[in-house]
């Protein structure tokens, strides 16, 4: 897990905290910020003992989209180069959008372009207070083309128009009124914000988490007659599962769950 441009944190209890490290550039993206954002996103995937991801950013911004250097080497590209290379962004943020564990945004400043398609991914996104956010690629004569899935979903399509289409700047009460963030802190106690949103998805057990991602997105983009048999088969599974077994015994007999030990 070493890493130039980001770094990945675990901690004993199973937090892994997952920060953008090019504080000197407004942690803009480049091609190895996303390459080694999707490696680190298929570490935390496959290891049991992650349970809860914090992402972040150092310094004083959260991401401010993407790196003047990357815009001016894909100008250089052929056609097919530029396609393949908006791939990689595109298929990093499907990556951190289907994380199997909590990913939570402790959104540490300013995001603009590809970091507010990043805060779009998050489950739950908290922001400090004199952070500003913008959907600025209009102004540059682009389109907000590969985070837009993610950004629409997030906010609506009201909410797109009225954000992407002027690429004005907004502030973080602004973000939380639209939904792009859940809460809104000051600098001084967003970590305690944060360790307390940790602390409650510690009490959730890991793999009925998973289940639970794979089923938001399911429903989400089924119609209601494939939803109904969906979620009845999935509840059905969930009853077979340990975790299922365990949770209920406890719950018949008044003890904890195992995955439970932060409470």
């Amino acid at each position: 897990m070493s890493y130039e441009t980001i770094s990945l944190v675990i901690d004993k209890r199973g937090v892994a905290t997952l920060c953008l490290e090019r504080p000197d550039k407004h942690n803009a993206l480049n091609a190895q910020m996303i390459a080694e954002l999707r490696d680190a996103a298929a570490i935390i995937n496959a290891a049991s003992d992650i349970r809860v991801v914090v992402l972040t950013g150092n310094g004083r911004s959260f991401c401010a989209g993407g790196d003047v250097n990357w815009f001016a080497e894909n100008i250089e590209r052929d056609r097919n180069g530029r396609i393949a290379e908006s791939s990689t962004l595109a298929d990093m943020l499907a990556d951190l959008d289907q994380l199997q564990k909590p990913l939570i945004g402790k959104i540490n400043g300013a995001a603009y372009g590809g970091g507010v398609g990043m805060i779009s991914v998050c489950d739950i996104a908290v922001g400090v207070e004199c952070s500003k956010f913008g959907l600025t690629e209009v102004r540059l004569g682009l389109l907000p083309a590969n985070i837009s899935p993610y950004v629409v979903a997030r906010i609506g399509v009201n909410n797109s128009r009225a954000t992407m289409l002027s690429g004005a700047l907004f502030s973080a009460t602004h973000a939380q009124s639209i939904g792009l963030l859940n809460h809104v802190v000051d600098e001084a106690t967003i970590d305690a914000a944060i360790e307390a949103i940790v602390q409650d998805h510690l009490q959730a057990a890991p793999e009925a988490v998973a289940a639970t991602k794979k089923l938001i997105r399911y429903v989400a983009s089924h119609a209601m007659q494939d939803n109904m048999i969906y979620t009845a088969d999935r509840l059905a599974d969930a009853w077979e599962t340990e975790e299922g077994k365990t949770g209920i015994d406890c719950f018949l007999n008044r003890t904890t769950p195992p995955w439970r030990t932060n409470e």
